[in-house]
């Protein structure tokens, strides 16, 4: 096992891109407003649902939504996904004035023809069926971890159902990317070259990272986990600890640590991304868990040995 305070695990920026893509399902729609005139001076944002097909987002947009008027015009449009979070990570990462992780492309917002809307349409039902089935097929391990989501509606099939059930109408359109940002949590962004995009595949880890994520941080006994994690792995003492993200080589946690011992109780704290990797490449949500549960022990026992040779 490998743990690292300021040396994360180089992935491209099209890998991380397309995971932050297949893990969420809702992003921001910006297309050009126009009016009776022509004028277009002014951009109309909303949040859609999406699906991704051969590596090209699918938008559903409500039937009525402006968005409908405003392609009919001008077909440039913009659309911004960022890595999805939940309950107290989100919380603390406002705290903390940082934002997640987000994928920002430009291009043309195409409306589908009736058939190829039907074709999509159909695609969409069969990736939901297809996670349902994996879900209700878990292992032990994985259901353990899941379980303790409260967010039960953080996987994208879950989200996904409105745009099949028949209660509102829409357009699907196919967003034609003519280019890609990555916007890390600071703020700082970085282009990312289109053919990597084209040619780079989404982890399948990705549909089911907010569920993890969540049902990791909202279990208190996973949660010591985490932080016996950077003391046996990093040899750093947290306070506390949540994941932040994780991948196929392993994950980055958000720990608090001492900033400034003060010797009169009033100690500082700060919190800190640390980058831990797994021994082998977790191949999907079953490698991910056992591998979890397997540091998870050792850590434990680890932790044990210290104490029996105190």
């Amino acid at each position: 096992m490998k743990g690292s305070s300021n040396k994360a695990t180089v992935f491209t920026l099209a890998e991380k891109c397309k995971n932050i893509l297949a893990s969420n399902w809702q992003g921001h729609l910006n297309t050009i407003k126009t009016d009776a005139h022509g004028s277009k001076e002014n951009i109309y944002t909303s949040k859609v649902k999406y699906i991704v097909k051969k590596g090209k987002p699918f938008i559903w947009v409500p039937e009525h939504d402006l968005h409908n008027v405003n392609t009919i015009i001008d077909e440039r449009g913009s659309f911004s996904v960022a890595s999805p979070f939940s309950g107290a990570l989100g919380k603390l990462l406002k705290s903390m004035n940082k934002f997640p992780a987000r994928v920002a492309l430009t291009g043309d917002v195409v409306p589908l023809k009736e058939k190829k809307a039907q074709s999509v349409a159909e695609f969409l039902k069969e990736v939901m069926l297809a996670e349902e089935k994996a879900i209700k097929e878990f292992s032990y391990t994985v259901s353990g971890v899941l379980s303790s989501s409260k967010h039960f509606s953080t996987t994208r099939s879950e989200n996904l159902k409105e745009l099949i059930d028949g209660g509102e109408k829409y357009v699907i359109y196919k967003f034609n990317l003519s280019s890609c940002m990555f916007v890390d949590g600071n703020g700082g962004t970085r282009e990312v070259d289109f053919e990597d995009m084209e040619k780079c595949k989404s982890s399948l880890l990705a549909p089911y990272s907010a569920k993890l994520i969540d049902g990791i941080n909202q279990s208190e006994a996973r949660r010591r986990a985490l932080i016996l994690f950077c003391f046996v792995y990093l040899n750093v003492n947290a306070r506390d600890a949540y994941m932040l993200s994780l991948d196929r080589k392993g994950f980055d946690v958000l720990g608090k640590v001492l900033s400034k011992a003060t010797g009169n109780g009033d100690d500082e704290y700060q919190w800190k991304q640390f980058r831990i990797t797994f021994k082998e490449e977790a191949r999907d949500v079953e490698s991910f868990c056992q591998q979890l549960v397997q540091m998870e022990e050792e850590a434990i026992q680890k932790v044990s040995s210290y104490s029996g040779l105190g």
